[in-house]
């Protein structure tokens, strides 16, 4: 281990220890830490895990670091949060064993930007945790102003959310908005569950809204993936499109099996594209995902099940 007071001494240190993983405070002197982060990953690609404050400027700024590729992020121990740090140690082995570093970059969003011809407007369901801002950075930039209306469970810490449907607004063409309770979801909108303590699901009556709920953690989580994917079920059926993309753990996983046996066309990403290969691997072992997909993919995939190209047949159960 080692440790450094700025960018400069820490830029030595790297060189000297060749890390596996680096912790990387977003404030820092004589060069902060986006600006060191960036060339980190063009450099010595290695994972970083982002150290920020609870404020709105340092959930901004980590929100910035996550799409330039930091490993994750966690916030500084503080009234609010104190033990925010508990995680740190299991995070840490996960960015050890992720992609970061041996992995081929995501290509730009824009190299190969589908053009979407179903007009189908069913609904989509999407679950992400780690590598996950990058990852739905990716693919909704394939995604066109009118799109379906699209529901999104991604795991951050407390007020994060919004500075990421912000960050989203201001790179693609559909509308992000962070949800509210009973907020009315329609085409061209993405609505993302605000991170704290609150599950998102989707209620249809005459139109299709989403719910805020205060509940216990599932999976560890809350907002929980598995709790979007199971109302989206019930709410739905298999009248939807459902992915889950990179991430840490199993959240999502048995949702998503749920809707592929209601006959959705359930969606992974696959191992080569995801920084951690944990959520959609769990949801290809017990036969929940329709087709795995790289990420650059995954819109084009998308499109097709809207189009009818996909069929969303139900795995084969297994007797004992």
């Amino acid at each position: 281990m080692g440790s450094a007071a700025d960018p400069y001494e820490a830029r030595d240190e790297i060189k000297r220890l060749d890390p596996d993983v680096v912790t990387l405070d977003i404030e820092l002197p004589r060069m902060n830490g986006i600006e060191f982060l960036e060339k980190i990953m063009t450099h010595r690609p290695t994972p970083v895990i982002m150290i920020s404050s609870h404020t709105a400027s340092g959930s901004e700024l980590s929100v910035k670091a996550l799409a330039k590729g930091a490993f994750d992020c966690v916030c500084k121990p503080g009234v609010s949060d104190p033990d925010s740090f508990a995680q740190l140690n299991e995070l840490v082995k996960a960015a050890a064993a992720s992609r970061i570093g041996r992995r081929r970059r995501p290509a730009a969003a824009t190299e190969a930007m589908p053009v979407w011809t179903a007009k189908s407007q069913m609904p989509i369901v999407i679950g992400a945790s780690t590598g996950g801002v990058e990852a739905l950075t990716t693919l909704f930039s394939t995604f066109p102003e009118d799109c379906p209306p699209t529901f999104v469970v991604q795991h951050m810490p407390p007020g994060f959310t919004a500075s990421l449907a912000q960050r989203l607004n201001a790179k693609i063409r559909p509308r992000v908005v962070e949800a509210t309770h009973h907020m009315t979801v329609s085409k061209g909108m993405i609505a993302i569950a605000p991170a704290g303590d609150r599950h998102m699901s989707l209620m249809k009556k005459d139109v299709l809204h989403c719910r805020l709920r205060a509940g216990e953690r599932v999976n560890g989580h809350c907002p929980s993936v598995d709790v979007l994917f199971n109302s989206a079920c019930d709410a739905l059926g298999g009248d939807c499109v459902a992915v889950l993309l990179t991430g840490m753990g199993s959240d999502g996983a048995e949702g998503l099996l749920s809707l592929r046996r209601a006959g959705a066309v359930t969606l992974g990403q696959d191992k080569a594209t995801s920084v951690v290969y944990g959520m959609s691997r769990t949801a290809k072992e017990i036969g929940a995902v329709c087709r795995e997909v790289p990420i650059r993919q995954m819109g084009n995939y998308i499109e097709k099940a809207l189009a009818g190209q996909l069929k969303g047949d139900a795995p084969m159960v297994r007797s004992a």
